[in-house]
């Protein structure tokens, strides 16, 4: 997928409003807003994000896109400022359905290209937005396909009024966003689980996109069971006695 990216904003809660005034004035019109806090204290929180509420939005952006977005952050939120917030975008590899592609890209220069801006990544980080309460029927589909778990995050979408130009469906604004970290070989398999049994059809009307993973710790026990050879049959192990 050539120059499409997942930009990631996190800011006190306070500035929400105004970054997603100049998203839209920009053209970047879905997003998905989720919320947290800081745990930086003490002299470091005069230098970079004190300990308050904040909120995380995720959007998808061309690369000269939040080339646009960056200056207007800088020069009209400030963000360079300590305290303001920070904003910074992951090259995507793959978004599941056309339709979906168009929803989230309306209103920006995007031609799709060749997939995967980092090539060669052993594995990949596949994000499902669903509608809220249904993660247990996007997991069911993506452990049928071989993924081993999830983590849930609650977010709220914004532009989710024009699902029904691009989907031809209206979607609910409270959103679960799932997040798996799988092999790449397994990447489309999961994807293509996800689509046809929690996607648009579905009460969870999931869309799905993935992310490359440069490097990963903590699944080497899930590489030795995926590369173990299979166990003997029965049989063998009576005879082998």
């Amino acid at each position: 997928m050539s120059e499409l990216y997942l930009l990631t904003a996190i800011a006190d809660r306070k500035l929400l409003p105004k970054f997603v005034a100049l998203y839209q004035e920009k053209g970047v019109e879905t997003n998905l807003i989720s919320l947290g806090h800081g745990t930086v204290s003490g002299e470091r929180a005069a230098l970079f994000l004190d300990r308050t509420e904040k909120a995380v939005i995720f959007s998808m952006v061309t690369g000269a896109k939040w080339r646009e977005v960056k200056r207007a952050l800088r020069q009209s939120l400030q963000i360079d400022v300590p305290g303001v917030g920070i904003a910074f975008t992951v090259p995507m590899s793959s978004i599941g359905g056309r339709r979906e592609l168009a929803f989230f890209t309306d209103g920006q220069d995007f031609e799709r290209g060749e997939e995967s801006v980092m090539k060669g990544t052993e594995r990949e980080l596949i994000v499902i937005i669903g509608n809220q309460g249904y993660n247990e029927l996007v997991m069911d589909a993506a452990r049928e396909a071989g993924a081993y778990g999830g983590t849930v995050v609650h977010a709220r979408g914004t532009g989710m009024e024009r699902a029904e130009k691009f989907l031809g469906i209206s979607l609910a604004s409270e959103k679960d966003m799932i997040f798996i970290v799988t092999k790449t070989s397994q990447r489309d398999r999961i994807m293509q689980s996800v689509m046809l049994k929690a996607g648009m059809e579905t009460p969870a009307k999931a869309i799905v996109f993935s992310l490359p993973v440069s490097d990963t710790a903590g699944l080497r026990l899930l590489d030795d069971e995926e590369d173990a050879p299979p166990a003997p049959a029965q049989e063998d192990a009576e005879k082998a006695e």
